[in-house]
């Protein structure tokens, strides 16, 4: 059964890089204990910025040196810490690759990289925009990889992380998404897809603030008569492969959208389930193309290449002609 959700977006936006900041200030404040390492977009008056201000003592500046940070980060994981490394975006798969690779990942160690500003949302450019990251993750063992799909559920993710071992990688969005959860009273499980929308002609296997498009996308459709279910896949490796071959099979037809590059990310990640398990049925990627994009604001930017509810809705009705 679908878990409840808002459509009332235009009303309720949160922000998941408050919400981890909260999260880790509430969580330091019923005495849990972490270290906390940071780049230099931190403001003071965030809610991490509370965080330095009430607990210096397990806060840690490496201003722009993201590398630094990674290897630090790693350090003090070995010492016996939890770390949270929030990282800005477009920085952290490039700069940061090796210590990914060779320090965080290879030594299996607790540390959670947040990185922030993903997909297209810097609103940079192709020099800061991060779509090629969730390859790279994927590719290098031990990293789990989760991308929260609004603030109430990055919070959901930032708890969660505290009871699971090994190195973790969490990928939010800039700022400004709307909330896709009508509450937080639901269950959340590293790993394991949330059905977001019941649906019977077509499957959408989304993550992060896509779901938000997918779920209008959907809102749409329902008025053709075509019922696409939404699935938030907020976990990417490891990957939900039993939620994915069932609702594969109960539509035969899979649409996956991300604010990533087609190649490599969550859209490759199912075609990849779906190949090895005999699946027949339809399927699309819908992404980033294979280019350095346009330069301008997200919403420009989807609308563009078609990652918006009016591009998802037209590729679902050509796959049903």
């Amino acid at each position: 059964m679908a878990v409840q959700t808002t459509y009332d977006f235009d009303q309720m936006l949160s922000n998941a890089r408050e919400a981890y900041g909260e999260e880790l200030y509430n969580m330091a404040n019923e005495g849990y204990d972490f270290a906390f390492t940071y780049s230099d977009n931190v403001a003071p008056s965030s809610s991490a910025g509370k965080l330095l201000k009430d607990y210096p003592d397990r806060c840690f500046n490496f201003g722009i040196a993201e590398p630094n940070q990674v290897g630090a980060s790693t350090g003090l994981a070995l010492s016996g810490e939890i770390v949270f490394a929030q990282v800005f975006g477009p920085f952290l798969p490039l700069r940061a690759a090796d210590q990914i690779h060779t320090d965080v990942a290879y030594n299996d160690v607790n540390v959670r990289l947040i990185g922030t500003h993903s997909g297209v949302t810097s609103g940079g450019g192709p020099t800061h925009n991060v779509i090629a990251d969730l390859a790279f993750y994927r590719a290098v063992p031990n990293l789990t990889i989760v991308v929260p799909a609004d603030a109430g559920q990055c919070r959901k993710v930032i708890r969660a992380s505290m009871d699971y071992e090994g190195p973790m990688v969490i990928r939010i969005d800039r700022a400004g998404s709307p909330d896709v959860y009508a509450s937080n009273d639901y269950d959340f499980e590293i790993g394991k897809a949330i059905e977001t929308v019941e649906g019977s002609d077509v499957t959408i296997i989304s993550t992060g603030s896509m779901i938000y498009q997918c779920m209008m996308a959907s809102k749409e459709l329902k008025k053709e008569g075509i019922n696409a279910g939404v699935i938030d896949m907020h976990t990417i490796k490891p990957l939900d492969e039993e939620a994915i071959i069932k609702y594969a099979n109960k539509t035969g037809i899979v649409v996956t959208v991300e604010d990533h590059s087609i190649n490599g990310g969550l859209g490759g990640a199912v075609a990849e389930v779906l190949s090895e398990n005999e699946y027949k049925g339809k399927f699309k990627r819908i992404g980033m193309p294979d280019e350095f994009a346009v330069l301008g604001k997200p919403d420009e930017v989807y609308a563009y290449y078609g990652v918006d509810k009016n591009g998802i809705m037209k590729t679902i009705k050509s796959l049903m002609e």
